[in-house]
C-alpha cells in the first residue's frame, strides 16, 4: 500500500500566535516535514488576531521558504461575510469569504490579496480559501487575477485536474493513519491547537514521518481527472456531514 502524507498550515499572519507557530515549526523541523503555509494577506478576522502585530512576520515567512516550505494565498481578509458556502464546490461550512460572493468582488479580493503577497516578495502558486469554501466564481477570479494553478482543498485520495486547476485534496483536520493508498493532506491551525493536539501530532510523526512528503515532491505534471472512486468518496463525505448537521 502506497500512502503519502502532506501537512497544510492555516492562518499565518502578523497577528498569529507566535509561540504556537514556533512550536509547530520546531516540531516539523525535527522530523524534516515541509508544509504548505496559508498566509492571510490582509487579516481582519478577530479570531485569528492572537498576538500583537509582528513587524518581523514577512521576514519569518521568507525563512520558511528557504527551508523548503511552500506559501499559499489564504483568501484576503479571512472575514466570512457570505452564507453561500454550502452552495459552493466544497460545501464544508455555511460561512464563506468567497462562495456566494459576486465575481467582481471575488476578483477584487483575490487581486488585492495576491498583490500584497507579491509586494512582500512572494508569488504563490497555491490557493486555499477560509472555511474551505469557494465556488466557480473563485476559480474564475483566480484565472483572471493570478498565476495560481494549484488549489489545496476538496475531498479525494489523489490530486486531480478540473477546470484548468490541479486540486490537491485535503482530507482531515488531524493526522490519522489512512487505510488505503493515496496522497492525503492534513490541515492544522496552530493558532487554536492545544497541548494535546501538539502531542498527538508528534506521536504520529514518530511513527510515520517517513511517509510524509513535501508539496514539491508530488508529480503534478500529468494529473488525470477525478476518478469515480474519489467522486464517490467525496459524495459520501459530504452526505454524512449533512446528515450530522455539520455546517
Amino acid at each position: 500500500m502506497n500512502v503519502k502524507y502532506l501537512i497544510r498550515l492555516d492562518d499565518a499572519c502578523p497577528n498569529m500566535d507566535k509561540e504556537k507557530w514556533q512550536r509547530m515549526e520546531d516540531l516539523l523541523d525535527c522530523y524534516g516535514i515541509k508544509p504548505l503555509v496559508g498566509i492571510i494577506p490582509a487579516n481582519d478576522d478577530p479570531d485569528t488576531m492572537i498576538d500583537e502585530f509582528d513587524s518581523e512576520f514577512w521576514h519569518k515567512a521568507h525563512l520558511w521558504v528557504t527551508k523548503g516550505w511552500q506559501i499559499a494565498l489564504h483568501g484576503y481578509s479571512h472575514v466570512c461575510d457570505s452564507n453561500g458556502g454550502m452552495r459552493g464546490l466544497n460545501p464544508m461550512w455555511k460561512r464563506s469569504e468567497f462562495a456566494g460572493v459576486p465575481l467582481d468582488e471575488q476578483r477584487r479580493r483575490i487581486r488585492q490579496g495576491y498583490a500584497i503577497l507579491k509586494e512582500h516578495g512572494f508569488t504563490p502558486r497555491y490557493f486555499f480559501a477560509p472555511s474551505h469554501t469557494f465556488d466557480e466564481n473563485t476559480l474564475e477570479a483566480l484565472r483572471l487575477e493570478t498565476g495560481i494553478c494549484f488549489i489545496c482543498d476538496t475531498i479525494g485520495r489523489y490530486p486531480y485536474r478540473k477546470d484548468g486547476f490541479c486540486f490537491i485534496p485535503q482530507i482531515s483536520g488531524h493526522a490519522a493513519k489512512m487505510p488505503v493508498s493515496g496522497i492525503y493532506t492534513f490541515c492544522f491551525h496552530p493558532n487554536i491547537m492545544d497541548d494535546g493536539a501538539f502531542v498527538r501530532l508528534e506521536m504520529f510523526l514518530q511513527r510515520y514521518a517517513r511517509s510524509f512528503v513535501s508539496f514539491t515532491d508530488i508529480d503534478l505534471g500529468d494529473v488525470p481527472c477525478k476518478t469515480f472512486a474519489d467522486k464517490l468518496l467525496s459524495w459520501l463525505f459530504f452526505t454524512q456531514r449533512k446528515i450530522r448537521g455539520l455546517y
